[in-house]
């Protein structure tokens, strides 16, 4: 009895003493605030609240802290950890109403201190705990009988008690009832950074020597904060020498502590959602959900469904881009998860033999089997980065003899790499007949092999391809729904189509020998797009296609082409800039869907009212204009206007108020500018070789303009970080606390000297901006902040601004090339707004 008492009194005053464990945890403060609100803790209902996520992303953690902070509040409290595993792990009941009442009886147990009770029926918590104020945390559920088990309504607790669950699985969640549910997001770039940091170096900053490592580390996880913290122990104590060997394994392998944690989700599914999971891992990461239901419609019962399952579960994410696009975003450790179980996968001595796996992924395992010709019937997909070939890939001419099940071939290059790596020196002697994707970029043949079947084909995509033709004859293409050959310079015709009965996307830009399209595109009735953008040697469109389902038709820089297209009142987009038509019907003024009208200046436009209400772009090229005529500036929705190589203009008046953007090029005469722009978030004034700019113009250009390029030889002085070559560390007075900052950033390019005028005639400059914080650690500049150029003849300054999510008061701006040889960058400045 004594010792009982002591017990009991050690056990209070252990209760009573503040605890230090969770102090300093990176970003737990802004998860408290919202966990804060879900609880209402002043209210006198009885509340259950979901924490949901993935595995790893501290879901448990966050329940722990709030136990930690909370549960002296509570007449009684629990934090029963791990309760699947717990079911699992637990001897086997006969029956679910038996593992409920094992289930209940431990919990029982454990919140009134009674170890052993008896429990014949499931109303024994009901009956205990009705009229107690209550703080139950149920870590890891992912069975509904252990939600009906232990919590099944709120009316078994009395007033004022909290349940907290933390699941991976939010239908559970939902179908218990629970609306409160808190999603856990993970950490941005910089908590994952210091949070890796305080595992691997003790402190939340690396060592020495150790900055840009952290970081590559830091990305290679996701963020993922298991994965931070077993990694970071990992290396903690390690040299330098030790991580940056270690660093390549990380790449392609997991860390057995982590998959064992991520593969208990994985385990759990059916067999078809397993595979669901494997298609996604290997090969449709980050692509829109559409485009993957099309590709696997013949392989799931309900693709759709199994997508949002396997989002439910924190497997997937559903990122929604718009109305009509969602993208499926998948974790970089599940990936690598998915990969894993895809090389080690029994029966298929997979490890050994990569020709006999399910996917191929790895760049050296694709290089043997197809240069080896090992790929078997077990080989559904192939998905290679082509950037990560280390040298040319000599594919041989029966590399998919033996591939008789393949369904999806992915070659996949950047759009602007003009590097060939992949040849077949002996042709090819088939293709798969149950390919569904092809997307071979820089495709080295002038025709698909003569045998190839296109019976299960949704889309061929061949960019930058040296097709002359794609197949002969008429063809099954039921099933195809997009083609995408931009940029195939000797292409000089396309296959009948008159089975493609559901193509909706046709993508022909840069075709640059097409001369003409087949008739048989007047029977895609379910076309939505038709891009013929730089289709220079094509004279007309066929005469039947007023397809009432094209949204987009695009004809920008269809030179030959005089006569406005027989189309559908329905359509959207219409882009006929720098073609040769000149007329354009009186009946457009009714299409009531028509958003976008661009066109190339004509003076029969001011003849045509009609058109004026509704043209959102217009290109001028007139080497005898001296000044913009009246009916432009009434344009009354022009949006961008383009004036090229007008010789004689000296000043641009006032123009339209919904003008954002202005792109003049070659304008030798022009000294000003005598308009300003009403208040758009984004104006761009874009001034190439236009030498005669005055001091007004260029300073209106330089600050009325969020981006702008015009002549200039140096960087203006307002920018207050100014530095010679492509980068310039810039200290912030303050340390901003994870907020997000306005920069203005500005290049002075300045034209190379051996440049070769009409062999850059034709190509333009990239200029890449990024920011890095701390030195080394980064944020990288999204892609819409990437600018290309046409060509310069002299120095100029390109200006925009930036906006980025900072941490840290030191940021390093570089600002990178990637062109045809033609500029390099002299100097550069930021100013922060």
């Amino acid at each position: 009895m004594t010792e009982r008492i002591a017990t009991d009194v050690s056990n209070m005053l252990n209760n009573y003493s503040p605890s230090r464990d969770f102090d300093g945890l990176i970003g737990m403060d802004a998860h408290m605030k919202e966990m804060e609100s879900l609880l209402c803790l002043d209210f006198d209902e009885v509340r259950m609240i979901g924490i949901w996520g993935p595995s790893g992303i501290g879901k448990t953690t966050i329940a722990r802290v709030l136990y930690s902070q909370f549960s002296e509040n509570f007449e009684l409290s629990i934090f029963m950890e791990n309760i699947k595993e717990l079911m699992y792990t637990r001897p086997m009941c006969s029956d679910e109403y038996s593992a409920k009442i094992q289930l209940q009886k431990q919990f029982l147990s454990q919140i009134i201190n009674h170890k052993d009770m008896e429990l014949h029926h499931l109303g024994v918590a009901q009956d205990r705990l009705n009229d107690k104020k209550v703080l139950i945390v149920l870590d890891s559920i992912d069975q509904s009988i252990q939600l009906d088990a232990i919590a099944k309504e709120t009316r078994w607790f009395g007033h004022g008690s909290r349940i907290i669950i933390t699941t991976q699985d939010q239908k559970l969640l939902k179908a218990h009832g629970i609306n409160h549910i808190y999603k856990v997001e993970f950490p941005s770039a910089y908590e994952a950074y210091q949070m890796f940091c305080i595992y691997a170096f003790g402190q939340n900053f690396p060592n020495d020597g150790f900055e840009e490592l952290a970081w590559q580390v830091t990305k290679l996880l996701g963020h993922l904060p298991l994965g931070l913290r077993v990694m970071g122990s990992h290396f903690r104590g390690m040299s330098r020498h030790e991580w940056v060997n270690a660093l390549p394994r990380l790449m392609i392998r997991l860390d057995a502590s982590i998959q064992s944690i991520l593969k208990f989700s994985y385990d759990a599914l059916c067999e078809e959602d397993k595979d669901l999971f494997l298609h996604i891992a290997c090969l449709f990461n980050n692509q829109k959900m559409v485009k993957v239901e099309d590709y696997l419609a013949l392989s799931f019962l309900d693709v759709r469904q199994g997508f949002h399952l396997l989002a439910e579960k924190s497997l997937i994410n559903l990122k929604f881009l718009s109305t009509k696009y969602t993208r499926i975003e998948m974790h970089n450790l599940l990936v690598q998860l998915g990969r894993d179980i895809v090389r080690h996968k029994p029966g298929h001595q997979s490890i050994c033999e990569p020709g006999k796996r399910q996917f191929l992924i790895d760049a050296r395992d694709i290089c043997e089997v197809l240069t080896d010709n090992t790929g078997n019937r077990n080989v559904v997909g192939i998905f290679l980065e082509v950037r990560n070939l280390s040298c040319q890939l000599n594919i041989s001419e029966r590399a998919f003899d033996g591939m008789s099940n393949l369904k999806f071939l992915r070659f996949h290059g950047p759009y602007d790499d003009e590097s060939d790596k992949l040849y077949l020196p002996q042709g090819l002697n088939n293709l798969p007949q149950k390919l569904r994707l092809i997307e071979w970029s820089r495709f080295p043949m002038t025709c698909l092999p003569s045998n190839f079947c296109t019976k299960y084909l949704v889309e061929i995509r061949m960019e930058n391809s040296k097709l002359q033709n794609l197949w002969q004859g008429n063809q099954p293409l039921g099933n195809l729904k997009r083609m995408d050959l931009s940029e195939s310079k000797h292409l000089k015709e396309l296959p009948d189509l008159s089975t493609a009965t559901n193509l909706e996307y046709l993508i022909m830009s840069g075709c640059i020998s097409l001369v003409e399209l087949p008739s048989s595109i007047g029977k895609l009735r379910k076309l939505l797009m038709l891009s013929l953008r730089g289709c220079s040697k094509l004279e007309a469109l066929p005469t039947n296609i007023n397809l009432e389902s094209l949204d987009y038709l695009d004809l920008t820089d269809c030179l030959l082409i005089k006569k406005f297209p027989e189309i559908s009142t329905n359509i959207k987009d219409l882009k006929l800039t720098k073609t040769a038509i000149k007329e354009v019907p009186s009946t457009i003024k009714s299409w009531s869907h028509l958003r976008k009208l661009e066109m190339s200046y004509s003076e029969n436009l001011k003849e045509l009212p009609h058109a004026l209400d509704i043209i959102t772009t217009l290109y001028i090229n007139d080497t005898e204009m001296q000044e913009i005529p009246q009916w432009v500036k009434k344009i009354s929705h022009l949006q961008t206007l383009g004036l090229e190589g007008c010789k004689r203009l000296v000043t641009i008046p006032q123009l339209s108020d919904s003008l954002s953007q202005l792109v003049v090029t070659n304008c030798e005469s022009l000294e000003r500018l005598n308009f300003s722009f009403q208040n758009h978030p984004e104006r761009f004034l874009w001034f190439l070789n236009c030498f005669k700019l005055n001091n007004e113009a260029r300073e209106f250009i330089q600050t009325s303009s969020t981006h702008a390029i015009l002549p200039s030889r140096e960087v203006p002085a307002n920018f207050t970080y100014r530095a010679n070559g492509s980068s310039i560390m810039v200290n912030l007075n303050h340390r901003p606390l994870s907020t997000t900052l306005r920069f203005k950033a500005c290049v002075l390019l300045v034209k190379k000297i051996d440049n070769d005028k009409e062999e850059a005639a034709d190509r333009r400059t990239t200029v890449i901006p990024r920011i890095r914080e701390n030195d080394k650690i980064g944020v990288d500049v999204p892609w819409r902040y990437r600018f290309q150029l046409p060509t310069i003849l002299e120095d100029h300054l390109l200006t925009f601004q930036i906006e980025a999510d900072v941490t840290s008061n030191k940021l390093l701006f570089s600002f990178d090339i990637k062109d045809n040889n033609q500029a390099v960058i002299k100097e550069c400045g930021v100013l922060q707004l």
